[in-house]
C-alpha cells in the first residue's frame, strides 16, 4: 500500500514538473500543489487512456501530462490570479 502511494507522489511530482515546463507563462503554484496536480493529472490521464484503450506507456504518460496541464490552467482560473510575467 505504501509503495503505491509513494509511486503516485513520485509520478505526480514528475508529471507536475513536466506540465509546468510545457505550460507557457509563470505558474504561481508551489511544490506541494505541483505534486497534487501532477498526481491528479496522472489519475485522470490513466483513466482517459483506459477509456481509449491506449496501451503504449509513453502515450499514457503524454496523456497524463496533458491532463496535468489542463489542471494547471483550471487551477489558475479557479484561483483568479494571473501569472506574473517572468
Amino acid at each position: 500500500m505504501f509503495d503505491g502511494i509513494l509511486m503516485y507522489v513520485i509520478g505526480g511530482a514528475v508529471i507536475g514538473i513536466l506540465a509546468r515546463f510545457f505550460k507557457p507563462g509563470a505558474d504561481p503554484v508551489g511544490w506541494i500543489m505541483t505534486i497534487v496536480l501532477g498526481a491528479a493529472g496522472a489519475a485522470i490521464g490513466g483513466y482517459v487512456a483506459g477509456m481509449l484503450q491506449v496501451s503504449n506507456r509513453a502515450l499514457v504518460w503524454a496523456i497524463a501530462i496533458v491532463a496535468a496541464i489542463v489542471l494547471l490552467f483550471l487551477w489558475e482560473a479557479v484561483r483568479g490570479k494571473k501569472a506574473r510575467p517572468a
